[in-house]
This record gives structure tokens, C-alpha cells and sequence, in this order.
């Protein structure tokens, strides 16, 4: 019962130094700014170092590396799109050539 109320006592007076501790702290804290700078200046090379982080993490937010993957995609498809385009021109144009040949033999030996 005693070691009890000594921890009481303890507790109470510790209890009573944290809320005073506080009271006079509130001011300085309050003043404090709200952002968390707290006036510190970083050395540049932790700045930049911080700086390209942050573009990296808002290249993989926008997916920037995938955008420009899928963009090459689409250009690489497009020139193959258009080479088959041009050999099929080729294709028709000689079978058309092909079929006047033949009409016009047909027309001869009649």
C-alpha cells in the first residue's frame, strides 16, 4: 500500500512538471510554422538529389516511360503500316497490268 502510494505520488508530481513544461512551451510552439520548415537550410546537393526523386516519382504518377514506349509503338507500326501500304500499291498495279496484258492478247486471237 505504501510502494503504491509513493508511485501516486510520483505519477502526480510527473504529471503536474509535464503540464507546466507545456504551458510554458504553448507560445514558442504556436509561433513555430505550420509547413515544418523550421528555418534549417539543406545543403544544394540534398536539395537536387531530393528535387530529381520527386521527378522520377511524378514520371512513374503520369507514366511518362510508358507513354513514351507506347508512342514509339505506334510510330514504328505506322511506318510498317505503310511500307505493306506501298508493296500492296506495287501488287495491284502489276496484276492490273497483268490482267491488260491478257485482255489484250485474248483481243488479238479473236
Amino acid at each position: 500500500m505504501a510502494i503504491e502510494l509513493i508511485f501516486l505520488i510520483i505519477f502526480i508530481f510527473s504529471f503536474a512538471g509535464v503540464l507546466f513544461i507545456l504551458a510554458r512551451k504553448v507560445s514558442v510552439l504556436n509561433s513555430l510554422p505550420q509547413t515544418g520548415i523550421t528555418g534549417i537550410r539543406k545543403h544544394h546537393i540534398i536539395l537536387d538529389v531530393e528535387n530529381r526523386i520527386k521527378e522520377i516519382l511524378i514520371s512513374f504518377e503520369k507514366q511518362v516511360l510508358f507513354h513514351k514506349l507506347l508512342s514509339k509503338i505506334k510510330v514504328i507500326t505506322l511506318r510498317i503500316e505503310t511500307k505493306i501500304d506501298i508493296m500492296l500499291h506495287k501488287i495491284r498495279k502489276k496484276a492490273q497490268e497483268v490482267d491488260k496484258k491478257a485482255k489484250a492478247k485474248r483481243t488479238l486471237h479473236h
